[in-house]
């Protein structure tokens, strides 16, 4: 196959990962959330896209797995390699995820500060009211990357990405 049929087909990929939505947060593709590592065509045709899964365990990964697979497969054979390092962070999501978090109601996660290994948020701000004068009100939201949390001054209630 040319370089140039095998440029396109891997341009027609990410392109067709840009539709295919994280279960969890519906408002993000798997290329805002910085879950695609790499697409490339293999040395036997097949395209090979590697993902790097948010972290172990999380219920998401194999109905994105399965999401990818059928939003690639019109473009011909499909394999998913899984790779665990680096392990994602929250930085990886891009600044449209983060814009498309706040638009949808969650406070996004923002970027962290100090080692890798020391976690510190600074502030939460409210993503409807824009305020810093939020509280936590549960280190647990509807699913485990999700912290809840209320707005002081406009007394709605948002979840909040939580960084990692």
């Amino acid at each position: 196959m040319s370089d140039t049929l095998v440029a396109c087909r891997t341009d027609a990929a990410w392109r067709a990962l840009a539709d295919v939505l994280d279960p969890e947060v519906p408002v993000l593709s798997v290329l805002d959330l910085g879950i695609v590592r790499d697409v490339m065509q293999a040395d036997d045709g097949a395209l090979e896209v590697t993902l790097t899964p948010t972290y172990s365990g999380c219920p998401a990964t194999e109905a994105i797995e399965t999401a990818v697979l059928a939003a690639l497969q019109p473009l011909g054979p499909v394999r998913i390699k899984t790779r665990w390092a680096p392990a994602w962070t929250t930085d990886w999501i891009s600044d449209e995820g983060q814009r498309k978090l706040r638009e949808y109601g969650i406070a996004p996660p923002g970027h962290l500060v100090g080692e890798a290994t020391i976690r510190i948020v600074r502030r939460v701000p409210c993503p409807r009211c824009d305020s810093a004068r939020t509280e936590r009100l549960s280190a647990f939201g509807a699913t485990a990357c999700k912290a809840l949390y209320r707005c002081v001054d406009c007394r709605e209630p948002f979840e909040h990405f939580k960084p990692i």
